[in-house]
């Protein structure tokens, strides 16, 4: 009886994908013997843990490994694997579709002028169809462990929107990806080339991956090397867990060999950990701060992260970021081996297990420490992690109350007594340049850093020689709930609440209220429903008018932002202060037309909204309103 192929078209974000793959990325195209040995690394590790639980799995062949092969005539790339293997609906939902949101953020990574980049494949879990930058038909031949013989599956695809699928015999477990090379890719044909790859990429995977042992020996006379029918395999890779090792034994490019393999990076780490505890509970941990953030990491990655690999002696138990480290350090990759975690327990329970919570305790205290070595000793690499994961490490203010001060510690703001964005400073150097006498961190939150430089909540402040940190990243306001303190200073908002004033600045204060009691409740009136309140600002000194919160109110710019975000924001009156000796005012003051001076009155609180990054109620009623008054002038 001859078997049945099917056609199917491919998912449409697939084709999509495998047309950017095939047209469009030409750079680092090795990448794809890293992937696909990935993926049968993957395979293998799977079955190795089913097999605790169905040891029957591993009848027939043999060790878990993997073969990397070549045939020059034939212009083909073999990686073979005798891993768990795929059933037909398997291969469907591997191949043919991906469930993921990772593809999504793939193709809009490589939308624009973004560079078409190779190495960007493993970032978003697709590296599968890496295959396709180097070949032109790619054959996938699986059968699942456990399946009978006749439930293999052939998969078979020229990446060009469709891909067939044929039942077949196969006589063992495992996958088999054969590469029909394009014509131009004969460098993958050498043996020699093929091997180094395994040793720069793969070299620390922990199974054997084989190549034919005569590929080692070269021709002589330029005639080509021997072949046999059945090669003698010989291991090319270290084939040991890296982690298990002495760190006396390791050199600094095995542990970044073995971090971009692990991580799909192409980029080197910026710093490792690693460590043995030994006692009643004993584990290693290997953990990397990578040296810039994958595309997902602050969309979509909260809820796809692939962080740390938990091994149990060895024996690889699930990709557990979730267990293993709290979310606000979603950015560190690496592995977790563990002698005495019971492994026959599910997710849930290992959610709530008190060996994993001390594991927990002790990765986090690792990264922790290795941010600090980096902040104290090598201030460059600091700067690359803070810019890439600053925002991302302020998370941990909310979600990790237990280390807090640790975290807020390593925060850097820029500052009044700063030059520029970039130059930033820590809470400690700001509780170091406090004068006697002052009690709070003072800061300011907005939408940018020119808002934040800008706003004329800073005039007193500036008048007074007082530093004020410039907050103008959006996580900043929600952070600050949070962080009500630091080294026994509160932390106070300079457009919150009332400013505390000394003996002699509170009477001038309250003699200008007084004075301009007359003019504040002028504008109120003419103001009406559009404020909460207004009185005589002690913030201004150049500025008419700025907005003042309470003390537990949103921020407008926030608020802003919510809404744009369909967010439900409660709905508050601003309270507007003034500075009555600025001639604006004074204008409002003289002017006997109410129309005229409720024009003034309103582009006086419109201004201040603007300064605040609040959204006008009614943009085009100020346009004609500016217009009046610029005519009228």
């Amino acid at each position: 009886m001859t078997a049945t192929v099917e056609t199917r078209k491919f998912e449409a974000e697939v084709a999509q994908v495998l047309h950017l793959v095939t047209h469009s990325l030409y750079s680092h195209k090795e990448i794809f013997l890293r992937e696909l040995i990935s993926n049968a690394s993957d395979a293998c590790d799977k079955l190795r843990f089913e097999a605790i639980a169905n040891p029957e799995l591993l009848v027939g062949a043999g060790e878990l490994h993997i073969d990397v092969s070549w045939d020059k005539a034939a212009r083909t790339v073999t990686i073979h694997d005798t891993g768990i293997g795929m059933s037909r609906e398997d291969v469907v939902a591997n191949i043919g579709t991906i469930a993921s949101s990772g593809t999504r953020r793939f193709l809009e990574a490589m939308s624009g002028e973004q560079k078409a980049d190779a190495r960007l494949i493993g970032q978003f879990g697709v590296g599968f169809y890496s295959a396709f930058v180097v070949a032109d038909r790619v054959t996938v031949l699986t059968r699942h462990a456990g399946a009978a013989p006749e439930a293999g599956v052939k998969w078979e695809s020229d990446g060009r929107g469709e891909y067939s699928l044929e039942d077949v015999t196969l006589p063992e477990r495992g996958t088999t990806v054969v590469l029909h090379l394009k014509a131009d890719e004969d460098e993958f044909l050498d043996g020699w080339k093929l091997r180094s790859l395994v040793r720069k990429y793969s070299d620390h995977v922990a199974f054997p991956i084989r190549m034919p042992k005569d590929a080692a020996v070269p021709a002589e006379d330029g005639a080509e090397a021997k072949t046999d029918a059945a090669p003698e395999w010989e291991t090319v890779n270290d084939a040991s867990a890296l982690w298990t090792k002495s760190k006396s034994d390791i050199s600094d490019e095995d542990y970044q060999s073995f971090y971009k393999s692990l991580g799909h990076d192409f980029n080197d780490a910026l710093a490792w950990t690693h460590n043995r505890v030994e006692g009643s509970q004993s584990f290693t941990t290997l953990l990397y701060l990578p040296s810039q953030p994958p595309f997902d990491l602050m969309m979509g990655g909260r809820d796809e992260r692939k962080g740390l690999k938990l091994y149990i002696k060895r024996v690889f138990i699930m990709d557990a970021a979730e267990e293993l480290l709290p979310n606000y350090l979603r950015f560190v990759r690496g592995v977790v081996d563990a002698d005495d975690l019971p492994l026959n327990v599910s997710r849930e329970i290992l959610q709530h297990n008190r060996q994993l919570d001390r594991i927990k305790g002790a990765c986090v205290k690792r990264v922790l420490d290795l941010i600090e070595k980096l902040a104290r000793d090598e201030p460059e690499k600091f700067a690359t992690f803070y810019k890439a994961f600053g925002n991302t490490l302020k998370e941990g203010i909310v979600e990790d109350p237990s280390n807090r001060e640790r975290i807020a510690k390593l925060l850097r703001f820029a500052s009044t007594k700063g030059d520029g964005a970039a130059q930033t400073v820590s809470l400690d150097d700001y509780v170091g340049r406090m004068p006697v006498g002052q009690d709070a961190i003072w800061y300011i939150t907005a939408d940018g850093y020119k808002a934040a430089a800008g706003s004329p909540q800073l005039e007193a402040f500036r008048a007074k020689d007082i530093e004020v940190l410039l907050m103008f990243d959006r996580i900043d306001e929600w952070m600050l709930g949070s962080l009500h303190e630091y080294a026994g200073k509160s932390l106070k908002n300079v457009a919150k609440g009332e400013l505390p004033l000394d003996a002699a600045d509170k009477a001038k204060q309250e003699e200008a209220a007084t004075a301009a009691a007359p003019l504040v409740e002028r504008i109120k009136r003419l103001l009406g429903e559009r404020v909460g309140d207004v009185r005589v600002s002690a913030r201004l000194t150049d500025s008419p008018s700025c907005l003042a919160l309470a003390d537990y109110e949103m921020a407008p710019h926030l608020a802003r932002l919510l809404r744009e975000a369909g967010q439900a924001v409660p709905e508050s009156k601003p309270t507007l202060e003034i500075n009555p000796q600025h001639a604006l005012l004074a204008r409002i003051e003289s002017e006997a037309d109410d129309a005229k001076a409720a024009d003034l009155a309103t582009l006086l609180l419109e201004q201040a909204e603007i300064t605040a990054g609040a959204q006008l109620p009614d943009p085009a009623a100020f346009v004609q309103r500016m217009n009046r008054v610029l005519l009228g002038g």
